[in-house]
């Protein structure tokens, strides 16, 4: 459906394919017809005082999700879908979970939920008062009943692809859907941070294979995806590698080339991403030297013997 040669366009109009628009996303919801968009997708600034936003208090930030969110709904199709993918707002060490805060807005608009998906990943910052924070929630709203919902595209694994049924009709049977389960409300995807292959000088990124699966089970080919905090067009990566359109909103102008040159490189085929269902990476499984901690090791140095091997190695031989 696109081509290396599509071009990027700044403002909203139904023939265009990608839309990166250099401003408020307000401006450019204006311009979206009603009921045109099928899936709203964001991770929306969180108020905690990054540069690309002014933190507000509390009750002035809800105020102004709101407003986004409202012009959301009118542009979202009848069988469109919104993720609104949000951490914890913290308030003098206390934290307040935005998803909570944010969850009276799309009901009182008429949204129903489906689900709070917790986005789980194993770094970040490292807490000394209270635990480390290593998940975020994806909200999932719907506008309707009759909504787009695509199970098979992002089915995964099974744990236990032999299994048959064991008593019954359907005894001796498989009893696994081969192509896969349903990857339930607990997603464990690593998150962009400085070693992951998309890192950009964004301080709260996205993984695209986090978008990916949401924009294969919640539209179809063709449809129209929006992000109305775009950073640096992961939204628009996402919904282009599985054609369909894209438009978004960005008012840094850093952030603004870097996504034009990140859907570029899409196009061309040449974005380097994490690619999507990759099991997380092991250390131990690995034999990464760096999970031997040194204050276990022995001063004779017997364990540098043992450092290179993986831990489920055998000490078996195979002599033929």
């Amino acid at each position: 459906m696109f081509n290396q040669d599509q071009e990027i366009s700044d403002k909203f109009h139904p023939t265009e394919s990608i839309v990166v628009y250099p401003g408020d996303c307000l401006d450019l919801l204006q311009s979206i017809p009603d009921e045109t968009l099928q899936l709203v997708v964001t991770s929306p600034p969180y108020n905690i005082g990054k540069e690309y936003e002014k933190k507000l208090n509390l009750e002035s930030y809800i105020q102004q999700q709101a407003e986004v969110i409202t012009e959301c709904v009118r542009a979202l199709s009848p069988a469109g879908s919104i993720c609104w993918q949000v951490g914890n707002y913290v308030d003098k060490g206390a934290i307040i979970p935005l998803d909570t805060v944010l969850y009276p807005v799309l009901s009182n608009l008429g949204l129903k939920m489906r689900n709070r998906i917790i986005w789980h990943f194993e770094h970040g910052l490292h807490c000394s008062k209270r635990f480390s924070g290593r998940y975020e929630t994806i909200i999932w709203f719907t506008k309707t009943e009759d909504y787009i919902f695509n199970l098979d595209p992002v089915r995964v694994p099974q744990k236990y692809p032999g299994k048959k049924h064991f008593k019954g009709p359907k005894a001796g049977q498989y009893s696994s859907n081969p192509l896969g389960k349903n990857p339930g409300d607990l997603w464990v995807i690593p998150n962009v941070k400085s070693n992951h292959v998309e890192k950009t000088e964004h301080p709260c990124q996205f993984p695209v294979e986090l978008i990916e699966r949401l924009v294969l089970s919640m539209t179809n080919e063709g449809d129209w995806v929006f992000d109305p905090f775009l950073g640096t067009g992961t939204t628009i990566i996402a919904a282009l590698r599985h054609g369909r359109r894209g438009a978004g909103a960005e008012i840094l102008p850093k952030y603004i080339e870097l996504a034009h040159q990140r859907i570029q490189q899409e196009l061309a085929g040449t974005l380097r991403t994490r690619p999507m269902g990759k099991p997380v990476y092991d250390p131990f499984e690995a034999g990464n030297s760096l999970t031997v901690a040194p204050w276990y090791q022995q001063e004779n140095e017997q364990m540098t013997l043992l450092e290179d091997r993986s831990p489920y190695e055998s000490d078996a031989h195979e002599d033929h």
